[in-house]
């Protein structure tokens, strides 16, 4: 390996796109066990790593030099080899400190959380602290070497302005989780997670739904990824092209979500928009029916509705996890709340607004299989549509124009 990642899990990393993006060297990601690191970093066997969790500090005593920013925080996550001498940086404080930034999160003057205690919870306290803020507190599990419980953490809720979160909770595969509740914190400015797989975290999500700024960690990963770039091989990396790396790998992981009626065209839509933009295409109603083996009126009609809703969020549960997806949902999807919430962890929710003089009905849509009944859903559900999408189409016209307007939302 010339150029690359070392970490213990890169199943769900970002990293080999990033840098793809950013040069053109070749960039490999390469799992390596807890006891498989000695051997590798005795070999030398590289020109310039990454190293992600769990070996950002392990690595250290292998280093000929490390970085004063690297020594301050306790971690590296980039190394040079130059001639055999390995020399140790750490890019991270960059990346966290332009995301911040970015995010126009203010932190002087502020009380801060930093959940976690990790190489990546260093580097978040040395941005808090070359930032100015006023407090600054370090939470774990347990109260030891100078953190606080999370249960201490709730006594003081009430001054806690920022909370930065470095843990893991809530990363790919174990989606929709959060470190910690953001109801109990009343007073919160923001949110900065640096989980970036999913797009929005579900911390992030609940610090938006409550009107606080909040951000996850994807910028972060390719603005750390850029200053690595620098340190490889020796070059600048501007800004427009942190930017324009970041829009678009964000723009490509993100799923295209369909919501709206049965017969409003989800499924023919999603199967044109995945052979446009070559992405796969997942259909949650074919997904339940594969699961069960059985067709939908069948589950209707053998165990009921209810039975049906938990297959449906079983089944965006597991489809919310995809990336770069074109995802079809059922009509009623939209009456659990969870379901639209995993959904925007890593997709953008566009209603395919059909009217309801244009819809039709069919014997296999059990819910909706009469005039009657299609009204009744049309009106239970039409405001809720309305609410979760983040794009409102008309779906009057053909399946080209409808198609159409997506592509034109996504460029």
């Amino acid at each position: 390996m010339e150029y690359g990642c070392i970490g213990e899990k890169l199943g769900h990393s970002f990293s080999k796109e990033i840098h793809n993006a950013l040069t053109d060297y070749n960039y490999e990601l390469k799992e390596i066990a807890k006891e498989n690191v000695d051997a590798f970093m005795r070999e030398r066997d590289f020109k310039a790593i990454n190293v992600t969790i769990p070996y950002k500090e392990t690595v250290i005593p292998y280093l000929d030099s490390v970085s004063d920013e690297a020594k301050k925080i306790g971690a590296v996550n980039t190394i040079v080899n130059k001639n055999g001498v390995l020399y140790g940086y750490n890019t991270d404080f960059y990346g966290m400190k332009s995301l911040i930034e970015r995010a126009e999160i203010e932190l002087e003057n502020k009380t801060v959380a930093i959940l976690g205690g990790g190489g990546t919870s260093k580097t978040a306290y040395a941005v808090a602290e070359s930032s100015g803020a006023k407090a600054i507190y370090k939470v774990s599990r347990s109260s030891k070497d100078g953190f606080i419980t999370y249960d201490e953490l709730y006594n003081i809720s009430d001054s806690i302005d920022i909370i930065i979160n470095t843990t893991p909770v809530g990363m790919y595969p174990n989606i929709y989780a959060s470190a910690v509740e953001i109801e109990k914190f009343k007073n919160l400015s923001g949110v900065v997670d640096a989980v970036y797989n999913p797009l929005r975290s579900k911390l992030v999500f609940d610090a938006s739904e409550n009107n606080i700024k909040a951000v996850g960690g994807l910028y972060m990963l390719v603005a750390q990824a850029a200053a690595a770039v620098e340190k490889f091989i020796d070059t600048e990396v501007k800004t427009e092209k942190i930017e324009r790396v970041f829009k678009g790998l964000f723009n490509n992981k993100e799923n295209i979500v369909l919501i709206g009626m049965p017969a409003s065209g989800k499924t023919t839509i999603g199967t044109e928009l995945s052979a446009i933009l070559n992405r796969p295409f997942y259909d949650s109603d074919r997904l339940i029916e594969e699961t069960e083996n059985c067709t939908i009126p069948e589950i209707f009609k053998n165990k009921g509705e209810a039975y049906f809703r938990e297959c449906e969020a079983d089944a965006i549960f597991t489809l919310s996890k995809n990336n770069s997806s074109v995802i079809s949902t059922g009509g009623g999807a939209v009456l659990n709340k969870k379901n639209i919430e995993l959904l925007k962890e890593n997709g953008k929710i566009f209603f395919l607004d059909r009217p309801l003089e244009m819809l039709v009905t069919t014997n296999d849509r059990p819910l909706s299989s009469n005039r009657a009944d299609l009204e009744k859903r049309y009106n239970e559900r039409y405001e809720l549509y309305k609410t979760y999408a983040d794009v409102l189409l008309d779906a009057s016209g053909s399946i080209e124009d409808v198609v159409n307007q997506i592509l034109k939302v996504l460029e």
